[in-house]
């Protein structure tokens, strides 16, 4: 493996969301943080380079956002994910949350119905209801090996005409789910029927396991691309979120241009000149750095497994396909939400999300983010394993 991820650079006196924050969500420093969506993991050189390189310039004022930015985004996305956008086609973002609110604006009005999947990433929700939409929950569930799945007939029973907009999370935030292609012409066929826009966030698209594969929505047919709003970026992939550079792909040029009304209105402007030179040289270099990463994040995942396995009675880990943020099934601990959190707060003394912030189907779930260091991971494992051996040794 030509990267090592074995250490990374201390994040504790930087002002790092995930540090800052501790002792006002958890109550307490003595945590180790394992719940916001980045990595505990060092920002590639080759973007950090680019960065130094335009630095070197010493003006930084305003600048469009490179052809060739959006041109080596589109052959990344070409290569690894079979799916061919033109630069016309996309839309300088600094978040996918921030797309995903412009989408509700653009395709429904107040009072409209936009479906959620739940458990899912808690500002899906949250974008609905702040913009006055009505909040259509179609629930995922459980088949009887704990895979979570769509489920077609509840969605089918529940839309009307006032449904306009679905919002897709493909990888799945925070099941893990890499969703087949059949499965989504499932989702697809329901949304032609009833003239309904899918926003599909696919920023976790790099980072899917073998034998999964990412299939992007708009890639399944014509009738797909001509309603889908698809929204990418490097954010998740490279450790990258504090460049605030992510993209919206849009091909069918009617639904272009209801966005790129709104679009308009909110003046995103073009972003920072030094996200344009780290989103490019992310693209155009990442792809050995990324092999090495989810091979990485395999090892970490594999030492959380066998931890749970040793308390499968209590705890359960939901196989994962995609991402770097385990869905842990503690309803074994016969816990109430409250008790489950203190126990990872003081028991544990770690900092994880808990399921109920991501619906209430995530009720008796927490989230834990493995994206970290060898170093950090071993001491995550410890103080897990310590904790659940102290309250349950008994039983063993």
């Amino acid at each position: 493996m030509k990267y090592s991820f074995e250490k990374s650079a201390d994040r504790e006196h930087t002002n790092a969301e995930k540090y800052a924050l501790r002792e006002k969500l958890f109550g307490t420093k003595d945590v180790l943080p394992v719940w916001v969506a980045d990595m505990d993991i060092d920002t590639p050189d080759f973007v950090l380079d680019a960065v130094k390189k335009r630095l070197q310039h010493p003006i930084v004022g305003y600048e469009e956002v490179p052809v060739s930015a959006f041109e080596a985004q589109i052959e990344w996305i070409k290569k690894e994910h079979g799916i061919s956008f033109e630069v016309e086609d996309m839309f300088y973002s600094h978040s996918v949350v921030a797309s995903m609110s412009l989408a509700i604006e653009a395709f429904s009005d107040v009072g409209d119905k936009v479906i959620v999947q739940t458990p899912v990433y808690p500002p899906f929700f949250h974008s609905v209801m702040k913009h006055e939409r009505e909040l259509l929950k179609n629930p995922l569930k459980q088949n009887a090996d704990g895979k979570y799945v769509f489920d077609i007939e509840d969605l089918k029973s529940k839309i009307d005409d006032k449904t306009k907009l679905l919002l897709l999370c493909s990888p799945h935030n925070p099941v893990g789910r890499v969703w087949h292609k059949e499965e989504l012409e499932e989702i697809l066929q329901v949304c032609l029927e009833h003239n309904i826009v899918v926003f599909s966030d696919e920023i976790h698209s790099d980072l899917v396991y073998a034998p999964n594969k990412h299939i992007p929505f708009a890639s399944i047919s014509k009738e797909a691309r001509d309603i889908t709003v698809t929204a990418i970026g490097v954010g998740k992939t490279f450790n990258m979120a504090g460049f605030a550079m992510s993209s919206v792909a849009i091909q069918n040029k009617e639904l272009r241009e209801k966005f790129s009304k709104c679009y308009k209105c909110v003046h995103f402007a073009e972003g920072s000149v030094l996200s344009h030179a780290a989103f490019e040289s992310a693209y155009i270099n990442g792809k050995e750095w990324l092999e090495d990463l989810k091979k990485h994040l395999q090892k970490n995942y594999k030492m959380l497994q066998e931890v749970c396995e040793k308390y499968s009675e209590q705890i359960k880990i939901i196989p994962i396909e995609a991402t770097y943020l385990a869905w842990l099934d503690c309803r074994g601990m016969d816990l109430s939400s409250k008790e489950l959190r203190r126990f990872f707060v003081e028991e544990a003394k770690l900092g994880l999300n808990a399921g109920l912030s991501f619906g209430r189907e995530g009720d008796g779930f927490m989230r834990l983010n493995f994206a970290v260091s060898t170093t950090i991971m071993l001491e995550v494992i410890k103080r897990l394993d310590k904790a659940l051996s102290l309250k349950y040794r008994k039983l063993l």
